[in-house]
């Protein structure tokens, strides 16, 4: 639990870190579309290629990426089973009595594995280079013609912010009482499944009381200090784009071309 790095951001001098928030977070969005259109090796090379030298301009080590996906390791073994127990086409590698795996089902389920993989390192780029604030900003911003819609775009903004924001602070919570649940001899990983789960219920009612009073406290401070939400709000910093921004984006659409030029030929 504690290897969860979503939502946590690691302050920093980097590239990366000084790129608008906007512009991380549509360099996220049209990554996940982008690697779905992906249909030979060659093309994952090429992503993969891409994720590990975006990474590397973040300033921080691969290694914290690699321990955010052992915190969703048990989510990719699910859909990489999903696939190779359940696609049935092509021919039979393995059969026992009626489980058999075939080539299209390995194949398949590697194929998820990786876009898993690829998408999880490449989109956490964005929350560990960027401030809670700064991604609810960018949100808003990005989101603002559907003001005309009537759609509260402000709320949602502010409630993206908040739940980056308090995710790792459950989590480290979560890890507070799990601990202080050992201490009074409480074993969480021993026994059958239905055992199991009781076994976590003094973990998760302590958690749902203190997320429930930390919401009120929130929203009673927010109250205090004046806060009020709309199209007269100012802020303190102000987004604006920069030539590093440009070169972004200049890398992100030559990435793409290539990875048109592997899909064609």
């Amino acid at each position: 639990m504690n290897n969860l790095i979503m939502g946590r951001f690691l302050p920093g001098t980097s590239w990366v870190h000084r790129l608008d928030p906007r512009t991380k977070l549509l360099l996220s969005l049209m990554f996940v579309v982008v690697i779905f259109l992906v249909n030979n090796w060659t093309g994952f090379i090429v992503t993969a290629i891409f994720t590990l030298l975006a990474i590397r301009l973040t300033g921080l080590g691969l290694s914290i990426f690699i321990k955010g996906l052992q915190a969703v390791a048990m989510l990719m073994f699910i859909s990489t089973l999903l696939q190779l127990f359940f696609i049935q086409s092509g021919p039979v590698w393995f059969k026992f009595s009626f489980i058999s795996i075939t080539q299209d089902g390995v194949m398949n389920s590697l194929v998820v594995f990786i876009r898993f993989m690829l998408i999880i390192m490449f989109t956490t780029i964005l929350t560990l280079t960027t401030p809670p604030l700064q991604v609810a900003n960018a949100i808003e911003v990005l989101m603002r013609p559907l003001k005309k819609m009537k759609l509260p775009v402000s709320e949602l903004a502010l409630m993206v912010s908040i739940a980056l924001r308090f995710v790792p602070t459950l989590m480290d919570e979560a890890i507070i009482i799990m601990n202080a649940q050992r201490a009074r001899g409480m074993i969480f990983n021993e026994g059958s499944l239905l055992k199991r789960a009781k076994s976590y219920v003094p973990l998760l009612i302590p958690l749902f009381v203190n997320a429930i009073k930390r919401a009120v406290e929130l929203g009673d401070a927010m109250e205090s200090r004046g806060y009020r939400d709309g199209e007269h709000r100012s802020r303190f910093r102000q987004l604006q784009m920069t030539r590093s921004d440009l070169w972004a984006w200049v890398g992100f659409v030559l990435f793409t071309s290539l990875l048109t030029l592997v899909r064609t030929y």
